[in-house]
């Protein structure tokens, strides 16, 4: 027996630099080819479906009310459970990559599928982050976080060259996401090796009680045989009270996680539905723009997509190290200043300068404003960060709904993009305009406090 438990102690990874490279790994799976895959292979999928662009937003936008959904299934998850729904989400987040290779899925299925990736996608990026960033230690907590969340860059940029690879093998769509699938299954063993230290007490203490030859005197063993007789009747009535107990500990939560808060909260939640309005245009729709305007280049919409993932994991460092200077709201005002600029190079130039100058600003900005914001809205009341985390993600996913939504319906039957960027410009700088509001009313607050 101490055999076997040996066997599984082997698999225990607690070094915080693997765990890091780990969450990244996670992160690109999840996220990378959970959301993004999409992007990359959007002009083949419309090519050899015969999509309309009105049906590919529509994809888009099921994925992302799935990643709201995955946002909101994540606030109610429990501490003690993080670890155990963080591997069943990644699962099925693996298992409806894959399933794109069934040939002749019907319409609605691919619905079906985009709608449980994208909810797969929003439980495991929350949930990974809580797991992973939570074993760092204080000190080395920045630097390793900013290498957990460089995934997300990295699977944009694996998307890309994965894309790229096995078109010019002449593969397609189908066995792109087969094979992003099969990349993918070693995740699910190395997140079983970063299991939680008290699950693994758990193990320990009951190999031992079933390894040992314990003998109970028989008025105990009567009475443990009795209480075998009651668990299933008390089961039942203990999931009803856990369910609305949860549900009820949720709102009291909610209560005081918000409470002297609410002005500050609700402007930077709306500043951050706009920015996921804001980004989703470029982040859906980029390589369909570069396959329609630079048709004399062959896979520039790969390559474009590619300068985003490869400047989304340059972003944070960058961005980090400048918070620290400026502070974490100057720098996310000037993130989004400097995205709704991007968002105009297309407009302004049909070329190759304004698509590649709008793919380095994307890839530059969107993830240093997810964790500007995210870092902001956390430490409004530290005590309810992971709630507050949640709440903000909720307020993105609408964005990113909405978002190709409106891209579509303004692009008309010339699916031409311009309108929307436009519009989706317009959408940052109101953001812009509220972030400064949220920096007024903080620092109202912190006067008072101090008074």
């Amino acid at each position: 027996m101490m055999t076997a438990f040996k066997s599984r102690a082997a698999t225990i990874i607690t070094n915080q630099t693997a765990i890091a490279c780990i969450g990244l790994y996670c992160l690109a799976v999840v996220m990378g080819f959970g959301r993004f895959l999409f992007t990359a292979t959007l002009p083949d999928i419309m090519t050899q479906l015969s999509l309309s662009t009105v049906i590919a937003g529509w994809l888009a936008s099921v994925n992302y009310s799935g990643y709201f959904i995955g946002a909101l299934i994540a606030m109610f998850v429990p501490q003690r459970l993080t670890w155990q729904m963080l591997i069943a989400w990644t699962a099925v987040s693996i298992v409806t990559t894959m399933l794109l290779v069934v040939p002749n899925l019907s319409l609605n299925s691919w619905y079906v599928i985009r709608l449980l990736s994208g909810i797969a996608s929003g439980v495991a990026m929350i949930l990974s982050s809580s797991l992973v960033i939570q074993s760092f230690s204080h000190e080395r907590r920045s630097v390793l976080s900013a290498l957990h969340y460089a995934g997300i860059g990295v699977g944009i940029s694996a998307s890309a060259v994965l894309t790229w690879w096995l078109l010019t093998l002449g593969y397609h769509f189908d066995i792109i996401w087969l094979v992003a699938g099969i990349i993918s299954l070693p995740l699910l063993w190395l997140l079983y090796a970063i299991r939680p230290q008290n699950l693994i007490s758990a193990d320990l203490s009951s190999s031992k009680l079933s390894s040992s030859n314990l003998q109970f005197p028989k008025r105990q063993s009567s009475k443990l045989s009795s209480l075998k007789s009651e668990p299933v009747k008390l089961n039942r009535s203990n999931q009803r009270l856990s369910i609305q107990q949860t549900y009820l500990n949720f709102k009291r939560s909610l209560y005081e996680a918000v409470a002297g808060h609410t002005k500050a909260i609700v402007l930077l939640s709306a500043s951050y539905v706009l920015a996921g309005f804001g980004y989703i245009t470029s982040a859906t729709f980029l390589p369909v723009m570069a396959t329609q305007r630079l048709t004399t280049q062959s896979y520039a919409g790969l390559l474009i997509w590619l300068v985003v993932g490869i400047f989304a994991m340059l972003s944070n460092p960058i961005w980090g190290a400048l918070a620290k200077r400026i502070g974490e709201t100057k720098t996310l005002m000037g993130l989004t200043l400097l995205q709704a600029f991007g968002m105009c190079l297309p407009i302004w130039s049909d070329g190759a300068i304004g698509l590649y100058g709008n793919a380095v600003i994307l890839g530059l900005t969107f993830v240093g404003m997810v964790s500007m914001t995210l870092n902001l809205i956390k430490n409004i009341n530290p005590a309810y960060s992971n709630l507050l985390i949640g709440l903000a993600t909720l307020a993105y996913a609408i964005g990113q709904f909405i978002g190709p939504l409106v891209t579509v319906a303004l692009a008309g039957k010339q699916d031409n993009f311009n309108a929307g960027l436009l519009v989706a410009a317009s959408g940052l700088l109101l953001g812009l305009v509220l972030v400064f509001f949220f920096q007024r009313q903080t620092q109202r607050q912190s006067q008072s406090s101090s008074n």
